[in-house]
């Protein structure tokens, strides 16, 4: 029993190092769009707010962790993205209103993923399968009129994409906005006298779809 119980250690370490041993971790540049979409969620309001789809940009570095015999890794990545949002709401004179603003964000998104590995193709092409939590922090950007975002803006990511020659990877994926990130102060048109406690009741999620191509080294 003891001899059985050295055996599996030594085969555990040895796959292990097995494992390290071929793990991959690979560096490179990543650059993309995004379009992007303010979602409210309004209590006792009705629909007196909404948001339109506008375009962005996003460019940084991208590390990856690899595990080639069972396809499965992580990337991390630091972007400097530039998202652009239109707002808009019914003012207190009956009148639809919007505002466009550019905000410029540090996004960090963290992701686990799985490469399909065909062998016929694989050193050509792999097809991939991503998902992980995002970190956007506001750095700067215009100033807004009548809305006020928070700093920090938490995601969630789901995509897809392709490797090609085993250095470019093309993908596309979106954004579920998790934490609410909208603050609105009172005395502004985006609360009437009529709407006593809107700053309460909206609920604002940043959701964007995003397209990037990157090449790893």
């Amino acid at each position: 029993m003891k001899k059985l119980k050295i055996t599996l250690l030594v085969a555990l370490v040895a796959l292990c190092g097995s494992f390290q041993a071929n793990a991959l971790f690979r560096f490179g540049v990543k650059a993309g769009l995004n379009v992007d979409k303010f979602h409210f969620s309004e209590k006792n309001f009705g629909t007196n707010f909404d948001g339109d789809n506008r375009c962005g940009w996003t460019a940084g570095v991208m590390t990856e962790f690899t595990v080639p015999i069972i396809g499965i890794g992580m990337d991390l990545s630091v972007m400097y993205t530039r998202m652009n949002s239109e707002a808009q709401f019914l003012g207190s004179d009956g009148l639809f209103y919007s505002e466009k603003t550019g905000k410029n964000f540090l996004e960090i998104p963290l992701n686990v993923k799985y490469k399909f590995n065909i062998p016929a193709v694989s050193s050509i092409i792999k097809p991939m399968l991503y998902t992980g939590p995002n970190l956007a922090l506001k750095i700067g950007g215009s100033k807004n009129n009548f809305l006020t975002t928070k700093t920090a803006q938490w995601g969630w990511n789901v995509g897809l994409g392709l490797e090609l020659i085993n250095h470019l990877q093309v993908s596309a994926g979106y954004t579920f906005g998790i934490n609410n990130i909208v603050k609105v102060a009172e005395k502004t048109p985006l609360i009437p006298d009529w709407m006593p406690g809107v700053e309460d009741n909206v609920k604002l999620k940043n959701n964007y779809w995003t397209v990037t191509a990157a090449w790893l080294f």
